[in-house]
């Protein structure tokens, strides 16, 4: 399984940490959806997870193309960093959380 690189922001905004693919330089934005606000980017990949109680968005910094496995891959070593073994991906905004 790759390592990935996590960015933690030193300030105590809810605008969440950011997941770094050393190999492809793919950048992925992590929101908490029940503390922050979500807005999504024109021209970028985005994802969603929901757990027992937590919403996360995933989006994506700088796409140019890059595999959506990659992106997955990333996603779901985040979840499993997080100690989220039930999370469920989505695609979509999933409208009943």
């Amino acid at each position: 399984m790759s390592n990935y690189l996590i960015s933690i922001p030193k300030t105590d905004t809810p605008q969440g940490e950011i997941i770094h693919d050393p190999k492809s330089k793919l950048k992925v934005k992590v929101v908490d959806l029940l503390k922050s606000r979500f807005i999504p980017s024109r021209g970028e990949k985005r994802f969603f997870v929901t757990t027992d109680g937590e919403t996360l968005a995933f989006e994506t910094k700088g796409y140019k193309k890059h595999r959506e496995l990659l992106i997955l891959h990333m996603i779901a070593w985040y979840c499993l960093y997080l100690g989220l073994i039930e999370a469920q991906i989505h695609s979509n905004w999933p409208l009943a959380v």
